[in-house]
């Protein structure tokens, strides 16, 4: 397949139908997306198991008699504020497993509903001549870029002077290839690539 390159008329860039192409898949583009957000989570949260509670080793009455349920001590995770019989550790792995070809195919399925959808676009070349976020704002704006942009380009067209034009504009995010993730891809309502960007998604992801 071909695709239109933005404020040149008549100009495409061929596109292979496998990344750009392909049929959506629903069910896959949501388990990719829960497995990247579970791999990003920490495991912030601590709670107290029946050695960390404040307690006595006292047994709390006798063991007959009393017509209660026995009981050693008031640690037990059945006591109000004893301890937790499982607590969450800050050590906690929510990571899942994810297959490299689920994950493009996944990837895949996203970047052909963007294109299917109008919210892919190809670019010839993005630069900033001079690190000044108005400058660059006002080429996005000619472009017709008003919208959340996440713009991807190549590893070789990434200098100092775009990343520090683009970082203070909050709804647009400037990327690499290998750092388009499944949420961002989501997320903005426009996606930039360059033509040099293009040719290195489909060498990831064919």
């Amino acid at each position: 397949m071909e695709l239109n390159v933005l404020n040149e008329q008549g100009k495409t860039v061929e596109a292979a139908d496998a990344v750009f192409g392909r049929e959506y898949n629903e069910a896959l583009v949501h388990q990719i997306v829960v497995a990247f957000q579970a791999n990003a989570r920490l495991g912030t949260r601590a709670q107290l198991n029946r050695r960390d509670v404040h307690h006595s080793t006292k047994k709390p009455w006798r063991q007959k008699g009393t017509g209660r349920a026995r009981s050693g001590m008031t640690s037990s995770p059945l006591w109000r504020s004893g301890g937790r019989a499982f607590p969450n550790t800050p050590d906690e792995n929510f990571s899942q497993k994810l297959n490299k070809k689920m994950f493009r195919a996944g990837m895949a399925s996203i970047y052909s509903k963007l294109v299917a959808d109008a919210r892919f676009v190809v670019v010839e070349t993005i630069k900033a001549d001079l690190p000044k976020t108005k400058a660059f704002a006002s080429q996005l704006k000619t472009l017709g870029l008003t919208a959340r942009t996440l713009i991807i380009v190549d590893e070789s067209e990434l200098d100092d002077n775009l990343i520090l034009a683009s970082r203070n504009l909050k709804d647009v995010l400037v990327v690499t290839p290998r750092f388009a993730d499944p949420l961002c891809l989501i997320y903005f309502d426009k996606v930039v690539a360059t033509k040099a960007a293009v040719a290195q998604i489909q060498e990831m992801l064919a």
